[in-house]
């Protein structure tokens, strides 16, 4: 019986002393949260370290499909349906797979998305999507697996992955027009408000629309505002130009050069003054 407790006794000792001892993963779990244009992009994956060691073409072999990363699977989470390199995603989540090349990666979204590795068995059915990927040379070693969501735009960005000096990225597109459009055509059959008209017209002009409708809108929403912030009297201003009359431009941008010299904001008031200079003030 006292062997019993002795044991009893180290085995809650052992275990005691482990659960107060904690150190750093050797590949940690990270989140990427990205909201481009409307749409959620969510990345999911565990970050391995170069540690010294050569890495793509040693420890990650050439040409052999890799997890993208080290532990569970790699993972990515569209809020809305996307084309990844032109190829049509439902919204979803789904695993990243890749075989890397000297030159190019072969990159692959899996509907399955539970597990650690790579797959037991391959099933192309699963394949949502894949494409290649021009590998290109960074001027540094990056110490520590990295996906980033970059080259940003309203309705596509690159899905990147680097790592030692390599650097692969894999373009998307995001519905962000079709979901924009379908607001601003619901939206003024309603009862739009000044503010409504003010984001229809910004939009309709960054993205090169109707830009008679944008003035249009644009008129609206400032006649409707009390008064007018400077920015958005250098939103009026833009438009204005953008639509030929310069003359409107300049004389909207001289209220907004006013109003952020109160303000004491320093971007607006270069931004007037140059965009005044530009439209031919005298």
């Amino acid at each position: 019986m006292r062997k019993i407790f002795l044991l009893a006794s180290i085995v809650f000792a052992t275990a005691t002393m482990q659960a107060q001892i904690q150190t750093p993963a050797p590949s940690p779990a990270s989140k990427l949260q990205q909201t481009v244009g409307l749409t959620e992009v969510t990345v999911d994956y565990s970050r391995p370290s170069m540690r010294g060691r050569t890495i793509f073409g040693d420890l990650v072999p050439y040409g052999k499909l890799w997890r993208t990363g080290a532990n569970a699977y790699t993972k990515v989470t569209f809020s809305d349906d996307v084309q990844i390199a032109g190829q049509d995603v439902k919204a979803g989540t789904y695993s990243i797979f890749t075989k890397p090349g000297a030159t190019s990666w072969e990159v692959f979204f899996y509907t399955d998305v539970d597990g650690g590795g790579t797959p037991k068995e391959w099933d192309e059915s699963k394949v949502a999507a894949k494409t290649t990927a021009e590998v290109y040379t960074l001027p540094v070693d990056i110490e520590a697996f990295t996906i980033t969501i970059d080259d940003m735009t309203t309705g596509s960005a690159n899905l990147g992955m680097m790592w030692e000096r390599t650097y692969v990225a894999v373009p998307f597109e995001v519905p962000t027009d079709e979901k924009v459009m379908a607001d601003i055509e619901k939206t003024m059959a309603g009862s739009p408000k000044a503010d409504d008209y003010y984001a229809a017209a910004v939009y309709y002009s960054s993205e090169d629309k109707d830009i008679k409708k944008a003035s249009e809108w644009m008129d609206k929403a400032m006649s409707e505002t009390e008064e007018p912030a400077f920015w958005q009297l250098r939103q009026q201003s833009l438009i204005q130009a953008k639509a030929g009359d310069k003359k409107a431009a300049i004389k909207t941008a001289k209220k907004s050069l006013e109003k952020a010299k109160e303000a004491g904001n320093d971007d607006y008031i270069k931004m007037n003054t140059e965009s005044i200079s530009e439209w031919g003030a005298k």
